[in-house]
């Protein structure tokens, strides 16, 4: 039982730790056999789980019970092998027992006096990741809750370092494939929706050079001023690549930041078959990535790295008073100057932990792996009358349609294909929207994913195509 002071003994510490790893662990095993999603309505899951604050302890048993019956059930499982909807997160263990330790101790790592041991964790990670993706040693970043935490970090850096204060004129440039965390970037940045401008894609769905160009031409015409691209290393929608050479020679010419989201993709750079697509993200201002994704970390594990690592540390350190006994040598860090958190948790521990237990070598052929199953299920797909490919698997992820009878009924149709496949509960996928047409997306990027399991899906959306009419 619990005490008046919030400690259980050390067996039933235990005991309870037990049982959450066995139920992790269970989880990990029992996966492939279940369904990829379940969805419960709003009315059954207040009449589950709805209560008042509870005035007296409940035993572990029930509350176990609780999450075993009614809450981890009633999920989309994002890391089940059949999952290809959106993009995955094909967590690991070595990651769940980095954020176990790190909540355990309850690491705060904001500053180097508080944790010297994280920090240097941290410090090393992030040169790992700087060394995998080409960046220079004058390179700095850190680990934030996600991707749109990363490109707001990265974009402040941009709109400070570039706009000095005149906010009123400045504007940005991204593709009409860019994520939605840029638009909210710019609105926590004080920046107006019409300063973000989308520009139109190629045949391929990447940033078009021309287009861009026009339109730097054009506001400055008008007085405005522009400071940042955004470019693309892998968009959501289809994996695509902006041209990131042209693009940073643009940039430079321009007097522009370049900002690389490559939330998704960037991590292709391990791929030796898929590398090239990455060739000139060494030479970006700022980087995102999310180590959720394509390196298998349990969420909130995002990373930002910017080239010139000191304008971090300039346009985001502080002095509060409060704060003067964190200020140690010249050679310490306290990542709280690096980014909008004072309060941070210890996340490097999941990525560090991963690469030591498994090996960059394994981890890149996770990589690879995931875009050999993209390929696979193109492949599968085109030997299939009822479907035509839209975006082929360049990157992980492949976009197809299903060809309606009459055509009018294509957008209709294609959603209904989603619907029924997220109802079965087989597998799982989402739709988008390409050139104006409702289409599929398939994204099969989790290493447990096996071939099996990617002809089995594309044969069960098949079935339930033939169903629709």
């Amino acid at each position: 039982m619990a005490s008046k002071d919030l400690t259980l003994d050390r067996e039933e510490m235990t005991r309870l730790g037990y049982r959450a790893i066995d139920l992790v662990v269970s989880h990990f095993e029992k996966l492939p056999q279940l369904p990829v999603s379940r969805v419960q309505s709003r009315e059954d899951m207040e009449r589950a789980l709805r209560e008042p604050p509870p005035r007296e302890p409940s035993s572990a048993d029930a509350i176990f019970d609780t999450l075993s019956r009614h809450v981890l059930p009633n999920i989309i499982h994002v890391d089940h092998p059949r999952n290809f909807a959106f993009v995955p997160g094909p967590n690991n263990f070595a990651g769940v027992l980095g954020s176990l330790i790190a909540s355990g101790f309850n690491v705060f790592a904001g500053t180097w006096l508080e944790a010297s041991g994280p920090a240097q964790i941290e410090l090393v990670t992030i040169d790992w990741m700087k060394e995998i993706l080409g960046l220079p040693g004058s390179a700095a970043g850190l680990f934030v809750s996600g991707g749109s935490a990363a490109n707001l970090t990265a974009l402040l850096v941009a709109r400070e370092d570039r706009l000095s204060g005149d906010l009123a004129s400045g504007m940005g440039y991204c593709s009409s494939q860019t994520h939605s965390s840029m638009e909210r970037a710019f609105r926590v940045l004080g920046l107006r929706p019409h300063q973000l401008t989308r520009v139109e894609t190629d045949e391929v769905f990447r940033l078009s050079l021309p287009a861009l160009e026009r339109a730097i031409a054009l506001d400055r015409a008008r007085g405005r001023k522009p400071f940042v691209v955004i470019a693309n290393a892998g968009t959501t929608n289809t994996g695509a690549v902006d041209p990131l050479p042209e693009l940073a020679e643009l940039c430079r010419k321009e007097d522009l930041w370049l900002h690389v989201d490559g939330s998704f993709g960037a991590v292709a750079a391990l791929s030796p078959r898929k590398s090239h697509l990455l060739r000139g993200l060494d030479r970006a201002d700022s980087l995102s990535l999310d180590p959720h994704k394509w390196l298998f970390q349990p969420y909130g594990t995002g990373t930002v790295l910017v080239r010139q690592g000191n304008l971090l540390e300039r346009y985001f350190q502080v002095f509060p008073e409060y704060l003067d006994d964190v200020k140690g040598g010249s050679d310490e860090l306290n990542f709280c100057d690096y980014g909008i958190e004072l309060t941070r948790s210890f996340r490097a521990l999941r990525l560090w932990m991963t690469f030591k237990l498994f090996g960059l070598d394994r981890i890149q052929a996770a990589v690879e792996h995931g875009i050999e199953m993209a390929e696979r299920a193109e492949a599968g797909l085109r030997e299939i009358p009822l479907f035509e490919i839209v975006a082929p698997a360049e990157l992980g992820v492949v976009a197809f349609r299903y060809r309606a009878h009459p055509p009018a009924r294509a957008d209709e149709l294609n959603r209904r294909l989603v619907r029924a496949v997220m109802d079965d509960g087989f597998a799982f996928v989402s739709s988008t929207t390409l050139g104006g047409k409702t289409v599929i997306r398939l994204c099969p990027i989790n290493p447990r994913t096996t071939a099996a399991d990617i002809d089995r899906s594309v044969e069960r959306i098949c079935q339930l195509a033939a169903r629709l009419d």
